[in-house]
């Protein structure tokens, strides 16, 4: 009599229990053999009862490993759980061999109706309960606790689950056992490795034994090391058990955690079991297939199903023969598609000294240990940098599942799947980047659809800075789809039933709850990057009314830049954006009003900050232009008067007034005399050094080109050189650290050539500007022939001065000095 004979009694055939580790190749080999041997009448499965109806979809051709099996809450959808099942998982195997060989399937853990509800009690203690009899029920649901390392438990994703009982390792248990202090080596050559050495034993043995060890294992760790949910599952397993040996025309076969194999088989009245269940809450679910990966299978990728190496394990169960050179030559091609040199030569070698290495480690076969180390001798010649390339690709590996198109799906991810087809954008596992021209209009949709996807909390893409070009007709996103943003999905449903729609609905939603000025226009900002007029219009409204009734300056001039690229990104997308453009002419109407007395008698981080603000402003004035908004007309010249009234006003901090006059002078409405005057002040012996100090900073600090400023005009130069030479000693100190500060931000060729000119001293430099002693290169007027042959390229980047605004989003006066 076998081990999977005992508990047979009063003549009825006992149920065929087939203890399995999740996700491992060993397991799914030998319950596919178990299968064929015992042909059992019905095959009853770990995982949710409510997935019943989906189990059809298993034998569907569109239905492609790695997927999972996600479950959530109607009524709150980011409340779920995932059944992770890759092709090398026994359960999977199970599925398809019952579909294959038309045996009826059925799935027989807790269902999710009680093990989310059961989640949410323990998180809020809110959830209503229900009390049921749960021995006639096969509906919802299955206990989706994270797995840990163990062989028998349940599969679930602990991103989604809340945090599992910390709990014994039965693998680390046996392992240790049997003296070996690696689990997974351990696992790899009892189960893995033994399909591939040959021997054509009983197909039931690696059950008898897996079920004996974990039978005594339990009598030790029983009541210390698991937790009350585990024979909450037990007890329910056990009815449904009860119930398809009533039903069945056959023998009943059972592929579930080897954990659960002693509690199933253990005699326990039908009454007991159903009192264990009296109680337990419920909540209504929905379930259904979503791709996965191999990366999220992986416990690197956060997932905790004692599996490192699920491209390997892949591997294992796919290798007909010969694993370890198929393996090999897989790792050869993916190197050799990087630059490697790899040859024939190298494959060999490495073979030899992986079947070497396990030799004298004592094991079957060579196993991923043995692999790894050959190719790092033989293939990369014993660096681990293109180890790590090997490790990414194929032995976590970038694969992503597919789930056939009649999968119960949200309206929301029908309506997503329809764009991505679309528009020929298909979620992939691996990381790429994606470059869009705004100016096309596939890839402007395809911007659109990303941006609303973030609008949504769909994480799917992630802008990034764009290669060759800053312009605002193109843009980088870097992509890769993970299982989870299925449940952001699911949960973005109920905005609406499009991506659109529900776009549109959140942005409105986000604007009455927004905390502050800003945040309104960032979202103003999205939506028109998102492409959602109906939603801009209400924001417009409220962002209207934040902006009429916010006084702070410093609020007002964070909003005005997000606006102002609101604008610009509307001119690149075709976007009517006059509203818009009348709210930022206001907002900088009022900003010019409460700037100068919002600089007042500030403290040293509150004038820093002010600085920025100035800045910021200053940029966002540039872009938006005279002409933006009917009755706004002449902002460019009120806010240079704002800028004199701060330059001139010693009640305002010293970095301030000297970025004022900087960028005075840089907009030409300063002369280079008047701004050597306004410094000669700022330095007088009458000023403070620190003030002094914190002049220069505004000035030439914050990264503006002020060394280059200082490199080509000798008179700056002289003024800061003299008034540095005499600072007192005492007030050196003080100011030398806000001075290293300004200068250290310069480019170090800027520095040298600034040492140097200090070095030569005043009489030997004479002025940057005039030929002689001054620096090689630098001529005594401006060459207008040599600066004329510019403007052909400049004319073709922006086009005439007439059209400037409509193609670039720039107005036509930042075209001065370029003649059509």
């Amino acid at each position: 009599m076998t081990g999977t004979d005992r508990g047979r009694g009063g003549g009825a055939p006992g149920p065929l229990l087939l203890g399995v580790r999740h996700h491992g190749p060993g397991s799914a080999r030998a319950v596919r053999a178990a299968l064929e041997a015992a042909r059992p009448g019905i095959v009853l499965i770990e995982g949710p009862p409510e997935a019943d109806a989906l189990i059809p979809l298993a034998a569907d051709e569109d239905m492609r490993p790695p997927v999972a099996l996600l479950a959530h809450a109607v009524d709150e959808p980011g409340r779920s759980a995932f059944w992770p099942l890759a092709e090398f998982s026994p359960e999977w195997v199970a599925l398809r061999w019952a579909l294959e060989h038309d045996v009826p399937a059925r799935f027989i853990d807790l269902p999710a109706a009680h093990s989310l509800a059961w989640r949410s009690d323990e998180d809020t203690q809110g959830e209503d309960t229900e009390e049921e009899d749960t021995e006639e029920e096969d509906t919802e649901g299955e206990d989706a606790e994270t797995a840990g390392e163990e062989p028998g438990a349940g599969p679930g994703d602990p991103s989604c689950a809340s945090a599992p009982e910390v709990r014994v390792d039965p693998l680390a248990a046996l392992a240790g056992a049997a003296g070996h202090d690696d689990p997974e080596r351990w696992w790899e050559d009892v189960v893995e490795h033994q399909g591939h050495g040959g021997g054509d034993g009983d197909a039931l043995a690696p059950f008898t034994a897996l079920e004996e060890a974990m039978a005594a294992l339990r009598e030790t760790e029983e009541g210390g090391g698991h937790d009350g949910r585990d024979l909450v599952r037990e007890a329910y397993m056990r009815l449904q058990v009860r119930a398809a040996q009533r039903d069945a025309a056959g023998s009943v076969a059972v592929v579930c955690g080897a954990w659960h194999v002693p509690a199933l088989r253990r005699k326990v009245t039908a009454t007991a079991d159903r009192a264990l269940l009296k109680g337990l809450p419920r909540t209504k679910v929905d379930l259904t297939w979503v791709p996965w990966t191999y990366r999220r299978l992986s416990r690197s990728g956060g997932y905790g199903a004692g599996i490192e190496s699920p491209g390997w394990y892949a591997h294992l169960f796919g290798a007909a023969d010969r694993p370890v050179e198929r393996w090999l030559t897989k790792v050869a091609g993916l190197l050799r598609d990087e630059g490697r040199t790899v040859s024939s030569a190298h494959v060999i070698e490495a073979v030899r000294l992986a079947g070497t290495l396990a030799v004298l480690r004592g094991r079957p076969l060579a196993g991923l240990g043995e692999t790894t180390d050959a190719v790092r001798a033989v293939m990369c010649d014993g660096s681990d940098v293109p180890l790590a390339l090997v490790r990414d690709r194929l032995v976590v590996g970038d694969v992503l599942g597919e789930v056939p198109a009649g999968a119960p799906a949200v309206p929301l991810q029908r309506d997503l799947a329809r764009v991505q087809r679309r528009l020929r954008l298909k979620p992939e596992a691996r990381l790429r980047e994606l470059e869009l021209d705004l100016r096309k209009d596939t890839d402007a949709s395809r911007s659109r659809l990303l941006h609303r996807l973030r609008l949504l909390g769909v994480g799917w893409g992630e802008p990034a800075a764009s290669r060759g070009s800053t312009g605002t007709f193109r843009e980088t996103w870097r992509l890769r789809w993970e299982p989870e943003l299925s449940v952001r999905v699911a949960e973005a449903g109920v905005w609406g039933t499009t991506v659109l729609a529900a776009a549109t609905a959140k942005a409105e939603a986000d604007a009455v709850t927004a905390r502050d000025l800003a945040e309104v226009t960032a979202l103003a900002e999205r939506c028109l990057s998102a492409g959602l007029p109906d939603a801009l219009t209400p924001v417009m409204r409220i962002l209207a009314d934040r902006a009429a009734l916010d006084t702070d300056v410093g609020h007002l001039a964070r909003a005005l830049p997000a606006l102002v690229r609101s604008l610009r990104y509307g001119d690149v997308r075709g976007t009517d954006t006059g509203a818009l453009a009348e709210v930022a002419a206001g907002l900088a109407e009022r900003v010019f009003v409460g700037l100068p007395a919002a600089c007042a008698a500030l403290d040293a981080d509150a004038a820093d900050e002010m600085r920025g603000h100035v800045d910021a402003v200053h940029g966002a004035v540039g872009l938006l232009g005279d002409t933006s908004a009917p009755g706004h007309g002449g902002l460019r010249s009120r806010w240079q008067r704002v800028l004199r009234t701060l330059s001139t006003r010693d009640i305002v901090p010293g970095v301030v007034r000297g970025r004022a006059v900087r960028l005075l002078l840089d907009d030409g409405v300063l002369a280079a005399d008047e701004a050597a005057r306004f410094m000669g002040l700022a330095l007088s012996r009458g000023t403070p050094p620190a003030d002094a100090a914190a002049w220069i900073e505004g000035f030439v600090g914050g990264g503006s080109g002020g060394g280059l400023l200082l490199l080509h005009d000798e008179r700056l130069l002289a003024l800061v050189d003299a008034w540095l030479t005499g600072v007192a000693a005492e007030a050196f100190t003080e100011v030398l650290p806000l001075l290293r500060r300004t200068f250290a931000a310069y480019e170090p060729g800027v520095r040298r050539s600034l040492g140097e000119l200090v070095r030569r001293g005043p009489e030997a430099r004479g002025r940057v500007t005039t030929a002689g002693p001054g620096i090689p290169g630098f001529a005594a007027d401006l060459d207008t022939e040599r600066a004329d042959a510019v403007l052909p390229v400049v004319r073709l980047l922006l086009g005439p001065v007439g059209d400037a605004p409509a193609r670039t989003g720039l107005d036509g006066n930042d075209l001065v000095g370029v003649d059509a």
